[in-house]
């Protein structure tokens, strides 16, 4: 499934790498990324760029790629942290990346770290793994961070469709977002994009529900940038970024145990 088309998820590497590119160039590669605990700038780019280069390879090659360390050219970046360098090495990464999958098609499939998916999974799981380290980035630095509506709508839907495929055993906590009918609404303000979640004895389900008829056992509401970093915890939720009303015990119950890790 791509929501905003192929092509435009393959421009996006291209866009979202190079807002994240500019941000980290002046950044000391070695100070933190406080919101991916134990990481540094240049862990972060290295991750951003090993993910592409793996999938990258496992589309252009035809075969799946079980071990990157041994079965992916550049894996790991240059050798040491230099700025230059690994900002040369990951725009590569990304260049590559929009190629081969572009060359691929809509049509194509890979199997990367034991899971088979078409290619526009792949790239649009790339697009929102890229846009949401870019605010890691730029919450660290202090800097502005935006994302176009859009496609911030599209990283809220690309989460729950992940959470909703593992919730069957591929992720252990996920397991456990269970309850008795509770209800969370995302809901943005500036936009009127809004989702609902509803727990229940077999695990949970969600809807777009833009139209909010329906009341929820608890509601983030807050701009769009700031109800998706909240929902994927870069965001405290008591932050005042956004709002939160009804039950805060359940939104922490979710985000305790909402995580792609």
């Amino acid at each position: 499934m791509a929501p905003l088309g192929y092509d435009r998820y393959c421009d996006e590497i291209l866009d979202q790498s190079g807002l994240l590119r500019y941000l980290v160039k002046g950044a000391d590669p070695s100070a933190p990324v406080p919101t991916c605990p134990g990481w540094t700038f240049a862990a972060l780019v290295r991750h951003i760029g090993g993910n592409l280069r793996t999938v990258e390879t496992a589309v252009r090659a035809g075969t799946p790629v079980s071990d990157p360390a041994t079965q992916v050219t550049g894996l790991s970046g240059p050798r040491d942290d230099d700025p230059a360098e690994l900002d040369a090495w990951l725009s590569d990464a990304a260049e590559k990346y929009t190629a081969t999958l572009r060359q691929a098609g809509a049509d194509g499939e890979a199997t990367v770290w034991g899971f088979q998916g078409s290619t526009p999974f792949w790239v649009r799981r790339a697009v929102h793994d890229i846009v949401v380290h870019r605010a890691d980035a730029a919450l660290a630095l202090g800097e502005e961070y935006a994302v176009a509506p859009d496609l911030a709508a599209d990283a809220v839907d690309e989460l729950l469709e992940l959470f909703a495929g593992q919730q069957a055993g591929g992720l252990p906590t996920l397991a456990e977002l269970r309850g008795a009918g509770e209800t969370i609404r995302l809901s943005a303000a500036d936009t009127g994009a809004a989702w609902l979640i509803a727990l229940g004895p077999d695990g949970f389900t969600w809807r777009r529900d833009d139209t909010g008829s329906e009341d929820a056992t608890v509601t983030v509401r807050g701009f769009l940038t700031d109800v998706l970093l909240t929902f994927y915890r870069r965001l405290p939720a008591t932050g005042g970024r956004v709002e939160v009303r009804g039950d805060a015990g359940l939104l922490d119950f979710w985000l305790a145990r909402a995580s792609l890790s």
